[in-house]
Formats: C-alpha cells, sequence, structure tokens
C-alpha cells in the first residue's frame, strides 16, 4: 500500500467555540494548530478560515494571513482551501480565495440536505469551480457525499471537465447524505477505478471506525474538529493533533506506514514548496 495521507480539518464551518472550547480560530491559532497536526503525522491541512467574530468566512486577505502564517510554521505541509464554505455561502465567495493558488482546493459535487440546511451546489456552478481551480494551477480534491456525486465525477472526467491528477474523498455521516456504515464505505470504493487516489472523513461517531478501515483498505484519512470534536464518547479532544495522533499510532500498529509531506506531494501530484 502506498503510505497513508493524514488531512486534519482544523477548524471547518459549522463547529463552535460552544462545543469545542479549542477550536482554533484565528491565523495564529490555526497556524498552530497546524504546525502541531505535522508533527504528530498530518501531511495536509484542510482549511476554512473565520472573522474577528469566529464566524465562518470566505475572506481573501483572511485566507492569506492564515496561509501565510502557516507555512511560516510548516512550510512543507500542503494547504487544502475549502470552496465550500459556508451554508449558504455565494459560489463568487466561495470561489474567491483560489486566486491565493493554494496547492489544492476542495470541490463539492452535488447539492444536499446538510443537516437542517441544504448545501447548494448547481452543476454550472460546480463546472465553474473546475474551471477556476484549474485555471489556478490548483489540484482538486473531489468532495463525495453519497453515490451520485460519485457518478457525477465519473461524468465530468470523461466530458473532460475533471483532469487527473485529483483526489476522491468520500465524506460520511452528513445528515442527509450517505451515513459512515461499513458497507457504505466498501460501496464507494468498489466503484472507484482500480488505483484511484481516495480518502475519507468519518462525521462525529463515524469518524474513527471510517478511518481505521480505510488504513487497512489502502485509502486515506481525514480527522479534525470540522467533522468531530470528540475523542470519544462524552468526551472532547484536546486538540487536532491528538485526533491525528490517533491514527498515527492505529497505522503504525496495522503495518501501515504514514506519509511525511514531502511523500504526500509524491503521491498526489502536489508540486515542491
Amino acid at each position: 500500500m502506498d503510505p497513508l495521507i493524514i488531512t486534519c480539518a482544523i477548524t471547518g464551518a459549522e463547529t463552535t467555540r460552544e462545543s469545542q472550547p479549542n477550536l482554533p480560530i484565528t491565523p495564529e491559532e490555526q497556524a498552530i494548530a497546524a504546525e502541531a497536526c505535522v508533527k504528530a503525522g498530518a501531511s495536509v491541512i484542510h482549511l476554512h478560515v473565520r472573522d474577528e467574530a469566529g464566524k465562518p468566512s470566505q475572506d481573501i486577505e483572511r485566507f492569506r494571513a492564515t496561509i501565510q502564517a502557516i507555512k511560516k510554521r510548516v512550510p512543507e505541509v500542503i494547504i487544502q482551501i475549502s470552496t465550500g464554505g459556508a451554508v449558504g455561502e455565494s459560489i463568487d465567495n466561495r470561489a474567491k480565495p483560489l486566486t491565493l493558488k493554494p496547492e489544492m482546493a476542495s470541490l463539492n459535487l452535488g447539492t444536499l440536505n446538510f443537516g437542517d440546511d441544504v448545501f447548494y451546489n448547481h452543476p454550472k456552478d460546480i463546472v465553474g469551480l473546475a474551471e477556476r481551480i484549474y485555471q489556478n494551477d490548483i489540484i482538486p480534491e473531489l468532495e463525495i457525499y453519497e453515490m451520485g456525486m460519485l457518478e457525477s465525477a465519473f461524468r465530468y472526467v470523461k466530458k473532460g471537465i475533471l483532469k487527473p491528477p485529483f483526489h476522491y474523498q468520500f465524506v460520511l455521516g452528513v445528515p442527509g447524505g450517505m451515513s459512515g456504515e461499513l458497507e457504505n464505505l466498501l460501496h464507494l470504493v468498489r466503484a472507484v477505478p482500480t488505483g484511484a487516489h481516495w480518502g475519507v472523513a468519518g462525521v462525529g461517531r463515524y469518524q474513527l471506525p471510517l478511518a481505521t478501515h480505510a488504513i487497512l483498505l489502502g485509502g486515506h484519512v481525514r480527522v479534525g474538529f470540522e467533522d468531530n470534536v470528540y475523542y470519544k464518547k462524552g468526551v472532547l479532544a484536546s486538540s487536532n493533533a491528538q485526533l491525528v495522533e490517533r491514527i498515527k499510532r492505529l497505522a503504525d500498529e496495522l503495518g501501515r506506514e504514514v506519509a511525511t509531506p514531502a511523500q504526500a506531494r509524491a503521491l498526489i501530484g502536489v508540486k515542491n514548496p
């Protein structure tokens, strides 16, 4: 198997300080968290930013400040910005940070009920975001919440709208999408082309079991406060790094090498810093 790439989604758009007091919000807090995650075994930081009040933001200057702060501490880490933003954010605002030319960016491939909201991704907006991602020489991570989105990815590849390299990311456990039961992960993994580069982000209680199976199946893993604020039932995680450390420890026990940032760059196709 390829070395395991660990991504950490350190903040997200929905998690609050009320639910996780250790949530990093300011650029410096996010940089400190990213550095700790890299030391723990992460190679990729999935990045949302917040404004001064702690609310989700797509402000390009906030992204710039946070990326600079992270790169100052850990220049080798891969930065993957979110073009999802918060539910309800306009597509133009979601696209603005792409002009910063991060190494990777998420690309959501469909509309779904997202808890009590609707996460809207019109096909023309998906195509438009894909075009902007490629115009800025960014590698897309394809966010897949259910099987229909994976089928859409195949169609976009066939049409030449999506071009390799890219990474399939299965996000399972969001109310409104596929749950994080193992059979759902297996169904998705069986459907992707042989040798495809994929990972899984399990939401809430699904994070640990799906991560464990991804390690064994040859996929990659995302953890972090965006998806889950607990270390175990009823016990809040002390940091994002604590969640990364557990995945590295599991990988070591299961005999799977954990990728360094340099190895992750080679596997994904990201240029060296």
